[in-house]
């Protein structure tokens, strides 16, 4: 799981992104360097550890989120494309955006203007689609003059109206209902605006846990979380122990990177199900709803060409019972079939034959 962190200069991006990484990255406001910082970190599930226990595998493997820090956002009116090159591409394969928004005071600029922010962040996301749109759309007309009319194309041009009229309006992809074949038209472009969204509210000490009617407002479109940034990347490179004494006294209930991960799985919908054994104890992600064949297919394309089976019983299960011979004898070690939907804690072993 890939999760980018946007957001105008001198947001607390990079601050934010210390504390969901414990990294140290420089901090530095703008005209610092154009390059991103990127951490990954595992994913941590006491599952996971129970599993690893029991089994005593060669290897436990977590699943991992990185965490992507682009440069701030210019806001040059010259600029017609503000996210273009390296940095654009690297955006357009994150799973899900953080858009932070500034609620401290700072020397270098104004007061926060937190409704503002998350607007002008949201309208360069919007032309930055639309951008992409129109580019696609003048190229077909190109080819069209050219004799290059297929039913594919003529598709895929119809949907590209669509969305540039939706875009024109200033409104977000992810508000467009689109069918099927009008998906698969237009999946290959990765519209920023249909990606999943969560705000990073980067309040100071002084204001945090004091925006009730500005998170309100916020959630009306988009999931939210408050964090306390420069406390809490000063908090991550303490010890846990130490930390939650701190955590604690300001009310904060978990730390930044379990809730930001916590919120990255339920906008994305993923869950999460276990290999296990005596070589490994792995932890994969699937989305709500994926069936066993996709199961198959996040561990190695060769199980889901080959699949046969799954072999399949719940962590929770496994926990009541103690093992898998109990397991049998209760009935609750079961073969599904490819079309099997896959539950959150599930531990799966794929049959397969290739």
């Amino acid at each position: 799981m890939k999760v980018g962190l946007l957001g105008l200069p001198g947001s607390g991006k990079t601050t934010v992104f210390n504390a969901l990484t414990k990294a140290e990255a420089p901090v530095a406001h703008a005209g610092g360097k154009a390059e991103p910082n990127i951490s990954v970190v595992k994913v941590l599930d006491e599952r996971v550890d129970r599993l690893s226990e029991i089994y005593d595998p060669k290897k436990t493997i977590y699943a991992t989120v990185e965490f992507v820090d682009f440069v701030g956002l210019a806001e040059s009116p010259e600029r017609k494309d503000t996210l273009s090159g390296a940095a654009m591409t690297m955006i357009k394969n994150m799973d899900a955006l953080a858009l932070v928004i500034r609620n401290f005071k700072d020397d270098l600029f104004d007061d926060p203007a937190r409704l503002e922010d998350l607007r002008k962040i949201n309208d360069e996301l919007t032309l930055a689609d639309l951008i992409v749109a129109e580019n696609r759309l003048e190229r077909i007309e190109n080819g069209y003059k050219r004799g290059q009319r297929t039913e594919t194309v003529v598709r895929e041009e119809k949907t590209l109206r669509r969305v540039s009229e939706h875009l024109s309006q200033n409104q977000p992809l992810r508000d467009l209902s689109l069918s099927a074949e009008e998906e698969k038209s237009v999946r290959g472009f990765q519209f920023l605006t249909r990606k999943p969204v969560m705000v990073i509210l980067n309040s100071d000490e002084t204001r945090f846990g004091k925006n009730h009617s500005l998170i309100t407002e916020i959630q009306k479109t988009q999931r939210v979380i408050e964090f306390a940034g420069k406390f809490e990347m000063e908090l991550s490179q303490l010890d846990e122990e130490e930390a939650a004494l701190f955590m604690e006294d300001m009310g904060i209930p978990e730390s930044a990177y379990r809730r930001v991960t916590s919120l990255a799985y339920e906008i994305l919908g993923y869950i999460s199900f276990f290999t296990v054994g005596s070589d490994e104890v792995r932890a994969w992600n699937v989305r709500q709803g994926d069936t066993a064949l996709d199961a198959a297919a996040a561990i190695h394309s060769d199980l889901a060409r080959g699949f046969i089976r799954a072999e399949c019983f719940s962590y929770d299960a496994w926990l009541r019972y103690g093992s898998e011979k109990a397991l049998r004898e209760k009935g609750l070690f079961r073969l599904e079939g490819r079309d099997y939907r896959v539950q959150d804690g599930d531990i799966l072993n794929i049959r397969f034959n290739v």
